[in-house]
């Protein structure tokens, strides 16, 4: 890779974080698409490789995220219950 194309991609990417950080959401994700596209054009072939699979890349994410909103609502049923018990044992007294 070119010198030039690793100062826009360090450039970008050290920007879009700052952008973020500070709350520019917009700004940070139009900054972090410049290094994407320059990173793209240095790769090509595999960016084409990314862009087939991300149909399995999705549903294994949505997979992990079903997974965890299941112990999250475990876990909250599980802290209700134990709120519960407490508050019925002060009742005892």
């Amino acid at each position: 890779m070119e010198n030039w194309k690793h100062a826009v991609l360090i450039g970008a990417a050290g920007t879009a974080a700052v952008l973020a950080i500070k709350g520019k959401g917009p700004a940070a994700f139009m900054v972090g698409s410049v290094g994407l596209a320059v990173l793209a054009s240095e790769y090509p072939d595999e960016f084409a490789r990314i862009r087939r699979e991300m149909p399995s890349y999705l549903s294994k994410g949505t997979r992990y995220m079903d997974i965890a909103m299941k112990i999250g609502s475990k876990i909250e049923q599980f802290s209700e219950n134990r709120a519960a018990r407490a508050f019925e044992e002060l009742g005892e007294y």
